[in-house]
């Protein structure tokens, strides 16, 4: 599984829909500000290279992980 971490705000109501079909989970992670809300889209190893291909075609950027970071992981990059 792999794991590409989104700014919320950086989408269009398009792309999300598109990102929610293509991943296998979507999860919101909320906080407070002042810092950014984050989508967090699971997505099997072999629908990986699709989905990547469609983030840098849309010139969405985005972090990827192998394992899913957590909350307060999520948040030290922030600070």
């Amino acid at each position: 599984m792999w794991y590409f971490l989104i700014k919320q705000r950086t989408l269009e109501r398009t792309q999300l829909q598109y990102l929610q079909k293509a991943a296998t989970l979507t999860e919101v992670e909320i906080f407070n500000e002042p810092f950014e809300n984050w989508l967090v889209f699971s997505v099997e190893k072999d629908a990986y290279t699709a989905f990547m291909d469609y983030l840098d075609r849309e010139g969405i950027a985005y972090d990827l992980t192998a394992t899913r970071p957590t909350r307060d992981e999520m948040l030290a990059s922030m600070r």
